[in-house]
């Protein structure tokens, strides 16, 4: 498994989030079973991440500014577009975890037919939809610092990437100063 942390700038429409990185567990999540779909959802709930829910990647920039999310392809694959049109672009597969600060833009540009992805929310947060209006954007901005940090990471629970680049407080520091 790998994991690459992504600190994405705000593009002016999509905020993204200022302190904290995108990060892609690569072969996050082993999906050996009858329904991939439940392992999913079992780690997350496991590792305090809830209401779990299952669909795709909408086909347009939106971003949540109330939570921060984690999205678990188990079945097929998808290119996605995170941070907004400024943003990167990633070809995603079975068995990666996207783990999106509150603020961080997503748009599904392409997917396999089979695509199934299993979402949730740190425990205690409830998601909005912003889509990178400039009517939203003072609210959303506002409401991005508020939303609490989650206790886990949604794969590793109390250790993980999650936990040493979004909690610890020394790394904290020194993304300050990039």
């Amino acid at each position: 498994m790998r994991c690459t942390p992504y600190l994405l700038s705000d593009d002016g429409l999509i905020p993204n989030h200022p302190a904290l990185p995108l990060l892609v567990y690569e072969g996050g999540l082993s999906l050996a079973g009858p329904d991939p779909a439940v392992i999913a959802e079992e780690t997350f709930r496991r590792n305090g991440w809830g209401r779990s829910w299952r669909n795709g990647i909408y086909p347009f920039h939106h971003y949540h500014s109330t939570a921060h999310e984690v999205l678990s392809i188990v079945r097929g694959w998808a290119k996605v577009q995170l941070g907004g049109e400024q943003g990167i672009t990633l070809t995603v597969a079975a068995g990666t975890v996207l783990v999106l600060p509150a603020g961080t833009g997503h748009k599904r540009l392409d997917a396999s037919g089979d695509l199934l992805v299993v979402g949730a929310y740190p425990q205690g947060q409830t998601w909005d939809l912003c889509r990178g209006t400039t009517a939203e954007r003072a609210t959303a901005l506002a409401n991005i610092r508020r939303v609490p940090l989650p206790d886990t990471d949604p794969l590793f629970g109390e250790t993980g990437l999650l936990v040493e680049l979004w909690l610890n407080p020394n790394h904290q520091q020194s993304e300050e100063r990039r």
